[in-house]
């Protein structure tokens, strides 16, 4: 392969890996403080048609990502509603929530099938994008990518220098003791889901404003499970689902390159490649338990309802 060729396929894993990290970033969070929200792929359905038809509509693409983000939010706040008010189960919420955002989204979508529209272009920085190699692998990328790593660094920070990040994970780990301690177990809950719907909004938005600057039905094509896996398989820490991103997205590339590279193997087969290695990944964890027990917050999908 020549240097363009690698440069290439290195930047469509950047751009397939960014929708996985915020996805996953915010499902983080989501759990650090107690809750399993499996609507993951529901919020990035009607993050990405939302975002797309206000793209469409309004000519503004920093709009389409705003909307977005709202409708991935207004999804979450139906979650939070459901659990943590009227205490419904976490695991069987979310899938519901998964399905109606899937029905909702074609519903929506129906009359942008088709369309498409110019998306987000890279940023250029003087001098450092015309670096041969390093330019245009590291430095010609969107402002979303960018800002992936700027949230990255944000939560590694949160969790381990700031209160509220330690309130956090103490109202994920134990909320009766949060409680009564006096903090607001179910509002900081609020929160975090609310901030977990807002990641998976702009994910959605990522793929529709971005990857395929198009909208068709179904086209998260179950990256919101992913994301759902990243997690554990980062053993609910920042860093290690930036990673597992990366490690994920360059699989889905595969998908699209492999028959180029002269892999002779069927287009099925490596369309199956990102679950494949999903499945794999997540029983290779479960084959060591204490690696999740160490890590994973204690009152993980527990409701809690304050008595007094």
């Amino acid at each position: 392969m020549s240097t363009e060729q690698i440069i290439l396929i290195l930047v469509s894993v950047v751009t397939a890996a960014t929708p996985l990290a915020f996805a996953a970033f915010g499902e983080l969070v989501t759990e650090r403080a107690g809750v399993l929200n499996l609507g993951v792929e529901g919020m990035m359905l009607l993050g990405a048609v939302i975002g797309f038809a206000v793209a469409k509509d309004s000519g503004s693409l920093a709009f389409g990502f705003f909307c977005g983000m709202l409708g991935g939010m207004g999804m979450a706040l139906i979650f939070a509603v459901l659990t943590q008010h009227l205490q419904t189960n976490q695991v069987a919420t979310g899938l519901a929530l998964t399905l109606f955002g899937a029905g909702l989204s074609a519903f929506i979508g129906k009359p942008y099938v088709g369309m498409s529209l110019t998306g987000l272009t890279p940023i250029t920085i003087p001098y450092l994008s015309d670096i041969p190699v390093l330019g245009p692998l590291l430095f010609h990328y969107d402002l979303v990518v960018y800002g992936s790593f700027v949230l990255l660094f944000a939560l590694i920070w949160f969790f381990k220098s700031s209160r509220w990040g330690l309130i956090v994970r103490a109202v994920g780990e134990s909320p009766v003791s949060a409680h009564a301690i006096g903090y607001p177990v179910i509002r900081i809950r609020y929160f975090a889901i609310l901030f977990g719907g807002a990641m998976s909004g702009i994910a959605g938005a990522y793929l529709s404003l971005v990857v395929t600057p198009m909208w068709v039905e179904g086209m998260t094509a179950g990256r919101g499970w992913i994301a759902l896996a990243l997690v554990v398989f980062a053993t609910w820490k920042p860093m290690r689902v930036m990673v597992g991103a990366y490690l994920f997205g360059g699989v889905t590339v595969m998908q699209f390159y492999g028959q180029g590279l002269g892999i002779h193997v069927s287009s099925q087969i490596l369309s199956m490649l990102p679950y494949i290695v999903t499945i794999v990944v997540l029983v290779l964890i479960s084959r060591n338990p204490k690696t999740i027990l160490l890590n994973q917050p204690m009152s993980l999908g527990v409701s809690f309802y304050p008595r007094s």
